[in-house]
């Protein structure tokens, strides 16, 4: 009798544990972080991670959400685009992560779309991308093509009088769409197909000599050149290193890049790229108190103050606090009541005015070109009068051209012909 008694007991407070640890489980919102934390890609997702695990904390001091404090559930894809989608099936069907933070190249996020449009997760992208997609399962915080690429190429051409144009990318979606809409956007301004040079190359390419030697002698013909980059990851070290070793200044063929920031310069030497140019909707320089803030909150909290901050920490923050306020707007994490309070959201930016959530699940933010320091920051040189919404189809393709992402009702698709006035399916 005193046995049983002991295992009837001993299974009591097991039972009970369990029903305590249960309970505790459920009394958190889990926020997933899909980063990549190894591989190529780690030299700007470790960041981002970073972000999301400063944003969690101080939400938590605010007392958390509805009652309920966040929980980080970090996961590593390593770079490797298939593992993305096995490690966001994971946070929603093991984990059962409210929400996901996550992704950098458009090759990782659409290996996760289908995903989570098949389980109805949530996911935040904040870097720039090529566009020509709206899904009701994902808000794109970074900068659309309309919102870097064009007003770069404008900045270009306009203020600077290039007239031969080297489109130089990794080779994966994100540049080859972007060119694509470039391209386009380069004939129609009148650009000679002989003036346009494009050129790829693989994720972690390291060997840039006979391609910068390519790039020199393009624009050895008189006409003013520049190069629109949308190479990406660790590639952007090599390549800028061998600029210098080949004597390219900005002076003579300027670069313009949409994948290199503050964190990407933060490793290497500088001094010989002084002068080169960035497109972002936010640069670490520019004056503002909630810069300055934030720049503080962030050193703070990673305990190194030599750490930089970037734009899509900037598009990491405006989407981290847009999605809390949706929650309390709701009422509730659900996907589905989340995503409609999401729409009209409004969030401060870091370099001055507000963000606002539009019906395609797109910002709208302002425009910078910034010019390399010999300290790896970035002079403000121009930017847009106010905020720029950003497009999910581009103007510039004849696929794209009529399409529209409304997300509200009665339209509710995210590529809504506007001739045919029909629905082709969620995205593309």
């Amino acid at each position: 009798m005193k046995i049983k008694k002991l295992v009837s007991g001993m299974a009591l407070a097991m039972g009970a544990s369990m029903v305590s640890y249960g309970a505790l489980a459920a009394d958190t919102i889990k926020v997933g972080v899909l980063h990549s934390l190894s591989g190529t890609m780690a030299i700007s997702e470790t960041t981002l991670k970073d972000t999301v695990l400063m944003m969690v904390e101080e939400q938590n001091k605010k007392g958390g959400l509805l009652g309920k404090q966040l929980e980080a559930v970090v996961v590593d894809p390593a770079s490797n685009w298939p593992l993305f989608a096995e490690k966001a099936r994971e946070l929603l069907t093991k984990d059962k992560v409210d929400v996901i933070f996550g992704g950098w190249t458009s090759v990782s996020r659409k290996s996760v779309l289908p995903v989570i449009e098949e389980l109805n997760g949530l996911m935040f992208y904040p870097v720039q991308y090529e566009g020509e997609e709206s899904s009701k399962n994902v808000f794109y915080t970074g900068a659309a093509p309309n919102q870097q690429a064009i007003p770069a190429v404008d900045y270009l051409m306009n203020e600077l009088g290039v007239e031969r144009w080297v489109l130089a990318g990794t080779d994966y979606v994100y540049p080859r769409t972007t060119n694509k809409i470039l391209e386009a956007y380069l004939k129609a301004k009148g650009v000679a197909d002989s003036d346009i040079m494009i050129n790829y190359t693989p994720f972690g390419h390291s060997d840039w000599q006979s391609i910068v030697s390519d790039v020199k002698k393009f624009g050895s013909k008189g006409k003013k050149t520049a190069v629109v980059s949308t190479i990406n990851g660790d590639a952007n070290v090599p390549f800028y290193k061998e600029l210098g070793n080949q004597g390219i200044s900005s002076e003579d063929i300027p670069v313009v890049a949409f994948s290199v920031g503050e964190e990407e310069l933060s490793g290497i030497d500088t001094k010989p790229l002084v002068g080169h140019l960035a497109a972002w909707n936010y640069f670490q320089s520019v004056d503002s108190e909630a810069n300055e803030a934030f720049i503080t909150n962030w050193k703070a909290f990673i305990g190194n103050p030599k750490r930089v901050t970037n734009d899509p920490m900037e598009a990491t923050y405006i989407g981290f606090n847009m999605w809390t306020q949706a929650v309390k707007k709701a009422g509730t994490t659900d996907v589905d009541a989340v995503e409609q309070a999401m729409i009209g959201q409004k969030s401060p930016n870091l370099t001055g005015g507000v963000a606002v959530m539009n019906k395609n699940h797109h910002l709208s933010k302002p425009v910078l070109i910034g010019e390399i320091q010999d300290d790896g920051q970035f002079e403000v040189v121009w930017e847009t009068e106010g905020v720029v919404a950003g497009d999910a189809w581009s103007d510039f393709l004849p696929g794209s051209k009529d399409l529209i992402s409304d997300w509200t009702s009665p339209i509710k698709c995210g590529n809504y012909n506007t001739v045919t006035r029909t629905c082709s399916g969620q995205n593309f």
